[in-house]
């Protein structure tokens, strides 16, 4: 993967540049690739996905879909600005440091989506931002499948060892929850919306991470469940484990 910068005017863009080619109808590289008109002007919104500021489904290849996700606060905050966040430098931003973090461990073979590119639009003291990464094929969140009580054994021992791969990495990811971690047909889990991570050595954080997600199971699973689910999650995470080399 070789990411490269584009700048111009208030404008600044992070991106794989292998996602896109030159070919004619390619998309080029430029701030209204990330913006909705872009996309529904050519009728290639094929979906989206539920959480703050709603993301998009883009068909763009014809083989190929991607995820698009502005980036947007929430809590409080959110009523002073929604979109806006305080420029303290372009590797600063949130989209740069997302996407460049999703390159490290999508080079490392973890199990992320591929990142396409981030940009970043100036307005002074503040930006705004999105991300694009590559949408996994028929991909499920582990929610769903817990709330229609489809996620089996099996299936809840391989996310435990997926989390324990990604702590090995000493990744911190501060929102671990049943809604980013995806279920691909195949049963294989991954792990998206880095936003905020950061890789930092062994640590309480650990502890924390499958606190929060076990805290988040409990809310998808049946009540007589959630003892069980956890469980067999933990299993997978303490399971002895040698990442492939």
């Amino acid at each position: 993967m070789r990411l490269a910068a584009l700048r111009k005017r208030n404008w600044l863009i992070l991106h794989d540049v292998d996602s896109l080619c030159d070919a004619p109808g390619s998309h080029q590289m430029d701030p209204d690739l990330f913006t909705h008109d872009y996309w529904c002007e050519r009728g290639l919104i094929v979906g989206e996905a539920p959480g703050r500021g709603n993301s998009l489904f883009l068909q763009a290849t014809p083989k190929e879909q991607w995820a698009l996700r502005p980036y947007r606060r929430g809590g409080m905050v959110a009523k002073l600005s929604e979109k806006r966040y305080l420029w303290t430098g372009a590797e600063q931003t949130r989209a740069f440091r997302e996407l460049r973090l999703t390159a490290k461990l999508f080079e490392q073979g973890l199990p992320v989506p591929r990142p396409v590119a981030s940009c970043v639009t100036r307005y002074g003291l503040t930006y705004e931002a999105a991300l694009i990464t590559v949408r996994i094929a028929g991909a499920k969140a582990l929610a769903e499948l817990l709330v229609n009580d489809q996620a089996d054994e099996a299936l809840l021992h391989r996310v435990g060892v997926m989390i324990r791969r990604f702590h090995q990495a000493g990744l911190d990811h501060v929102d671990l929850n049943a809604r980013n971690i995806l279920i691909d047909p195949t049963g294989m889990p991954w792990l998206i919306d880095l936003d905020r991570c950061r890789l930092r050595t062994a640590g309480k954080w650990q502890e924390a991470n499958l606190s929060r997600l076990s805290r988040s199971v409990a809310k998808f699973s049946a009540p007589d469940q959630v003892a069980s689910v956890i469980a067999r999650i933990h299993a997978g995470y303490h399971e002895d484990y040698t990442a492939p080399r």
